[in-house]
């Protein structure tokens, strides 16, 4: 069976790197995915959003080279969330963990502040 993921989109925002108490790094990116078809009624293309989970040496990698509009491909895998709330109130969501990042077009502050 495969679990595999593979996403080309750009950043949304600046990632943050976060250290956990327990020492590891980690950072949560959205990526903008423009969909390869118009919409039919509109006329145009739809944008999805996706967040997805990067840690450790993908995560300090990512924030030190890329910025907000960075073109990035990510390989990762799904993993199913659980949350509980309330009184025996739960639910689920799919998390998209990342395996490995590929740079395709990083934004560079120098890049940035010539534009």
């Amino acid at each position: 069976m495969v679990n595999q993921v593979i996403l080309v989109g750009r950043l949304v925002y600046d990632p943050e790197l976060k250290v956990l108490d327990s020492g590891k790094s980690v950072t949560t990116i959205t990526l903008a995915l423009q969909r390869s078809f118009k919409n039919a009624e509109t006329g145009t293309y739809d944008t999805d959003f996706i967040k997805c989970t990067l840690w450790s040496g993908i995560a300090e990698n990512t924030v030190q080279y890329c910025k907000k509009g960075s073109t990035i491909g990510v390989k990762a895998r799904l993993s199913q969330r659980y949350f509980e709330y309330g009184d025996n109130e739960s639910f689920s969501y799919p998390e998209v963990i990342a395996e490995k990042v590929t740079f395709i077009n990083h934004k560079s502050s120098q890049n940035q502040e010539s534009n």
